[in-house]
C-alpha cells in the first residue's frame, strides 16, 4: 500500500520507506507541509519496483525492517538506480551502524527520534545533489550546444541580454565603452563584436595600463625617427594599425590624464600626430575601450575627462560577474575541462556532481580568468576521470558566503537600523566591486546620498 501527499509547489520527489506505516504517515505528513511530494511504501519489495518505474528524486528508509533491512535495500537501489540517493534512518545511532549504511551506498544518515528540519535539510541537499549529478552528465552536451555569440558561451538570462546588445551592437561603427569586474571577459567581448561586424580586418589591442606614461603616446600615434633617444626609425601607431577594423583601447580608466587630452582631439578629428612629426596622419578604425573602473566616479574625482567619456561611450556594454550567471559557471567549466584535458593529454571527462555544487556556491572575485585558473589546476593534479572536490583550489573548497544580517531572537544580539544599513551598503559595495554607480543604483540612492552615507559610516577601502 502506499500512499502520497501533494501541495502546489514541489521542491523533490521522495519515497519513505518504513514497515510502521504511522512513521511513514508522520514523516510525509512533515516533509509535505514542506514543500515536498511525498509517497511512502510499508514494503521493501513494492518500495523497489516503484524505484524502477518512478521518477524519484530522493529514498529515505528505515534500517531495521522486516522483509529487508535498510541496507540490503539500499545496496538493491543504488546496484538499480544508482542515480537516487538513499537517506538511511534508524534508532540505532552508533558510528558502525553509519559507517555500514554509508558503504551500503547511502547519501546520507540521520538517527531516531528523525528531527523533521534535520530531515528537511538532508532531503534538500539529496535533491540538490541528484539534480546535479544530472546536471553534470549533459554538461559536455551542452557546453557544445548552449546559446554562444562568437565566443561568449552561455544561457543565463544575464548571458542573454549580453547578446542581445550585442547582437544590436554588431551592426553599428559607433564607439564602444564595454564596462565590467576584472576578468569577466571584455577583451573576448570586443574581439566578439569586431568578429561579428569585421571579421577580415585588423583587431588592434592595447593594454593602456601596462605602457609606462612617457612610451603610451608613441605606441598609440606612432613616431618618426630621431623624435627621442632610441627612435632610431619610423614607426606606425596602433591607431593607423587598425585601419580598417578595431582598435581596442582596455583599461582606458587608467589612462592619464594629458594623454586623454590627446587622444579626445585625436578621436574628434580621425587623425593621429607621431611623435616628432609636423604632419597628422588620418586613420579609420573603429575604437572599442573597456575598463574596470566607474568613470563617472573618476569623472567626479577628477581622474577622468568627461567630454572624453562622452567620445568613447556612445554605446555601452556592461559585462555580468560570473556570481550572476548560475548554471553557466558549469558550462564554461566543461569547456575550460574539455580543452585542457586535451592539451595536457589527460583522461578527465569533466567535474563530479561535488565539485559543481562547491562551483556553484562559490563568489567568484576573479570572474571567468579565476575560474579558468581553477579548472587548469583541477586539470592538473587529478588522478580520476571526474574533477573532484579535492582537486579544486582551497579557498573555493572552503568556502562559505557571508550573511549581512543574522536574525536572533535575544535582544542583545539584535542591531539599530544604522548598522543595518552600515552592513548593507558594504556587502552591496562588494557584490559590485566598489561600482559606486551601480551601487547607488542597486540601493535606491541618487551619488551624493551614496557617498555621505560612506563619509558617515566610515566605510573606506579597506572594509569594502
Amino acid at each position: 500500500m502506499a500512499d502520497s501527499f501533494k501541495i502546489a509547489q514541489v521542491t523533490a520527489k521522495i519515497l519513505i520507506v518504513d514497515d510502521d506505516p504511522e512513521l511513514c504517515e508522520m514523516l510525509a505528513r512533515g516533509m509535505t507541509k514542506r514543500g515536498f511530494e511525498v509517497a511512502w511504501n510499508t514494503s521493501a519489495s513494492d518500495a523497489i519496483a516503484m524505484t524502477l518505474r518512478s521518477d524519484l528524486d530522493v529514498i529515505v528508509t528505515d534500517l531495521n525492517m522486516g522483509e529487508m533491512n535498510g541496507l540490503e535495500l539500499c545496496e538493491r537501489i543504488v546496484a538499480n538506480r544508482p542515480d537516487v540517493p538513499v537517506i538511511v534512518i534508524t534508532a540505532f545511532g552508533s558510528l558502525d551502524t553509519a559507517i555500514a549504511a554509508i558503504r551500503a551506498g547511502a547519501y546520507d544518515f540521520i538517527p531516531k527520534p528523525v528531527d523533521l528540519d534535520q530531515l528537511e535539510i538532508a532531503l534538500a541537499r539529496a535533491a540538490q545533489h541528484r539534480r546535479l549529478r544530472e546536471e553534470v552528465k549533459f554538461l559536455r552536451h551542452a557546453a557544445a550546444e548552449t546559446k554562444h555569440f562568437e565566443e561568449l558561451v552561455g544561457s543565463s538570462v544575464a548571458a542573454k541580454r549580453l547578446y542581445e546588445l550585442l547582437e544590436q551592437v554588431s551592426a553599428t561603427d559607433a564607439s564602444v565603452l564595454i564596462t565590467g569586474e576584472s576578468g569577466t571577459g571584455k577583451e573576448v567581448v570586443a574581439r566578439a563584436l569586431h568578429r561579428r561586424r569585421r571579421p577580415e580586418a585588423p583587431f588592434v589591442a592595447v593594454n593602456t595600463a601596462a605602457i609606462p606614461e612617457t612610451l603610451l603616446e608613441s605606441e598609440l600615434f606612432g613616431h618618426v625617427r630621431g623624435a627621442f633617444t632610441g627612435a632610431s626609425s619610423d614607426r606606425v601607431g596602433m591607431f593607423v594599425r587598425a585601419n580598417g577594423g578595431t582598435l581596442f583601447l582596455d583599461e582606458i580608466g587608467d589612462m592619464p590624464l594629458a594623454m586623454q587630452a590627446k587622444l579626445l582631439r585625436a578621436l574628434q578629428d580621425r587623425t593621429v600626430r607621431p611623435v616628432g612629426s609636423d604632419s597628422d596622419v588620418p586613420f579609420d578604425a573603429r575604437l572599442i575601450s573597456a575598463t574596470h573602473h566607474d568613470l563617472e566616479s573618476d569623472i567626479e574625482a577628477g581622474s577622468f575627462r568627461q567630454d572624453l567619456y562622452f567620445r568613447i561611450n556612445v554605446i555601452h556594454v556592461e559585462v555580468p560577474p560570473l556570481r550572476s550567471r548560475g548554471s553557466d559557471i558549469l558550462v564554461l567549466a566543461q569547456r575550460f575541462v574539455d580543452r585542457l584535458a586535451r592539451s595536457s593529454n589527460k583522461h578527465v571527462g569533466g567535474l563530479s556532481a561535488g565539485a559543481a555544487e562547491r562551483l556553484l556556491a562559490y563568489a567568484w572575485p576573479g570572474n571567468v580568468r579565476e575560474l579558468e585558473n581553477a579548472m587548469e589546476r583541477a586539470v592538473a593534479v587529478t588522478r580520476f576521470e571526474e574533477i573532484a572536490v579535492d582537486d579544486l583550489p582551497e579557498r573555493i573548497r572552503n568556502y562559505r558566503a557571508s550573511h549581512v544580517v543574522v536574525a536572533s531572537d535575544d535582544p542583545a544580539e539584535l542591531q539599530s537600523m544604522a548598522e543595518v544599513e552600515r552592513r548593507y551598503i558594504a556587502r552591496v559595495l562588494e557584490a559590485v566591486a566598489g561600482n559606486k554607480t551601480l551601487a547607488a543604483r542597486i540601493l535606491g540612492f541618487d551619488r551624493k546620498t551614496l557617498y555621505n552615507k560612506l563619509e558617515r559610516y566610515a566605510l573606506d577601502d579597506r572594509e569594502r
